[in-house]
């Protein structure tokens, strides 16, 4: 009997210590995404460029990476390319008309910032937050759930969930329609907390999912892994949508900008879809 319990025990031991390290590998990996996110965004390719231009004791060499950093600045800042890339990239309108009801509507977060008082306010990505009051007040999913914790790498202990809440309260939704997921800190999480969150509710699959156009297929691909069906439901569309003209090939800083999201979908997808949950 000691030798039976003794093993039992180490059965045990065993598994907290493999939770532990795959916690602990978690954060690293969490914290080395947040370090190594800067390299997506286009602005630091071209700033090395011109670097290296700099520090390059070769004038032949200088030249040539003068010349790429300014080809890398055109082709990131000209709208007329982020339009097409959109094009293929954002998941398609979706009409709420058309849509049955739902058990539950996933709004991800991402859509408030923290002010300097620790409270929230909205930022350009709230039409999350609206398309997903929409279809809740169209009657296309019998609850609301907000999921987002705080990503940043120094958390002070606001959540959006927590502060999206409140907001909710203040527009009259009842707490009988509200499910709140508060400590996710990105996509991943997301999918995994949310699911816990919907298998303690006993809400009945498919779901549907609200966040970005540009965010959707990283977005579903992740809920998929975790074991969720969800339905499409994309919105905030940020690029795709302009009309052909002169201006269209004039460089933008906002496109530039815009250009981040995108190659960090890219690689995040490719990410998502090699990662095993």
């Amino acid at each position: 009997m000691i030798h039976h319990k003794a093993g039992k025990g180490n059965t045990i031991s065993k598994l907290l210590i493999s939770r532990i390290d795959k916690l602990i590998i978690f954060d690293y990996m969490f914290v080395l995404s947040k370090v190594l996110l800067f390299l997506l965004f286009p602005i630091t390719w071209v700033l090395a460029f011109m670097v290296y231009a700099i520090i390059t004791k070769k004038p032949r060499r200088k030249q040539r990476l003068l010349i790429i950093s300014l080809i890398v600045f055109y082709i990131f800042s000209a709208p007329v390319i982020l339009d097409n890339y959109a094009r293929l990239w954002d998941y398609p309108p979706v009409d709420a008309a058309k849509l049955p009801k739902y058990s539950c509507a996933i709004v991800l977060g991402g859509f408030s910032s923290e002010k300097r008082d620790s409270t929230g306010m909205f930022n350009g990505a709230s039409d999350r937050f609206i398309q997903g009051l929409k279809l809740k007040a169209m009657g296309k999913a019998s609850h609301i759930l907000i999921t987002s914790g705080n990503g940043s790498l120094d958390p002070d202990g606001f959540s959006e969930g927590d502060w999206v809440y409140t907001q909710l309260k203040q527009l009259n939704i009842p707490d009988s329609v509200i499910l709140i997921e508060n400590k996710s800190r990105n996509t991943i999480e997301n999918a995994l907390f949310t699911k816990r969150l919907l298998v303690q509710k006993h809400l009945p699959p498919p779901y549907l999912l609200v966040t970005s156009a540009f965010h959707m297929r990283r977005s579903q691909l992740i809920f998929k892994k975790a074991g969720l069906e969800t339905v499409p439901y994309p919105c905030n569309y940020t690029a795709g949508f302009g009309k052909f003209s002169i201006f269209a090939f004039w460089p933008s800083t906002e496109i530039f900008n815009t250009w981040g999201y995108y190659t960090k979908e890219l690689v995040g997808y490719v990410v998502a879809w090699l990662r095993k949950f």
